[in-house]
């Protein structure tokens, strides 16, 4: 019996040290695997953030709209952007833009880090905007800022991209119920077409609202509208 001791013993002795011994090659493992799951993330987020050239861009005047400096408010800001006549990729140029061409700190509706990783346009005219995780974490919480944040995208849509009809926003793929907390994403957005910042000599030939490749399920008046979502 005392001999069957021995032997459980040796044994367990065996397991440990093979465990204490295991652990920091484990660790190293999951270090690897979370340290290759950020680059995959930051990768995608820089091929996102890329600039956009197509065969079609023309230089055109296009309102952007951004928060107003001096009160609680979009305004338009007009500025010369190489836009695609394909609405699909001149919305990507566009919402590019928004993040990375704002006037001030202060004026920004979108985080800078945001990213926009896909934009689907359906025959019906519903956009789906898929942004990554940080548009959420990153808007600052509250009502008026995350309302602010979804107009400055369906207002700019509206002023260049015919197409639009409507906005449906997504993060990382997946619908959310609410921007950051405020919010409701998960109906959709009016977009009112105006067309009314490109210059009928400047402005590209019109093409239909076909969906790109499949994958998963941005007004000319300064002041944003506060209104909920649609039900789809």
């Amino acid at each position: 019996m005392e001999r069957h001791w021995k032997i459980a013993i040796v044994i367990l002795t065996v397991f440990v040290v093979f465990g204490v011994l295991s652990i920091p090659a484990l660790f190293r493992s999951v270090l690897g695997l979370r340290h290759a799951a950020v680059t995959a993330e930051q990768s995608r987020h820089l091929i996102s953030q890329q600039p956009i050239s197509t065969p079609t861009d023309t230089l055109v005047k296009a309102q952007l709209f951004w928060a107003s400096p001096t009160s609680p408010t979009l305004e338009p800001s007009e500025i010369a952007l190489p836009l695609s006549a394909d609405p699909v990729q001149r919305a990507k140029q566009l919402i590019a833009a928004l993040i990375a061409q704002a006037p001030t700190p202060e004026q920004r509706t979108l985080p800078a880090d945001a990213a926009l990783l896909q934009f689907y346009l359906l025959p019906d005219g519903t956009a789906v905007a898929d942004f990554s995780e940080t548009l959420g974490t990153e808007t600052p919480s509250g009502i008026l800022s995350e309302q602010l944040a979804v107009d400055s995208i369906s207002h700019t849509l509206g002023a260049s991209v015919g197409a639009v009809h409507r906005l449906k926003i997504l993060i990382h793929g997946q619908e959310s119920d609410t921007l950051a907390g405020h919010l409701d994403l998960t109906g959709f957005f009016p977009v009112e077409s105006t067309d009314a910042s490109v210059s009928p000599t400047n402005a590209p030939a019109s093409s239909p609202a076909t969906p790109e490749t499949a994958g998963p399920a941005s007004e000319a008046a300064p002041a944003p509208a506060a209104a909920k979502p649609s039900s789809p």
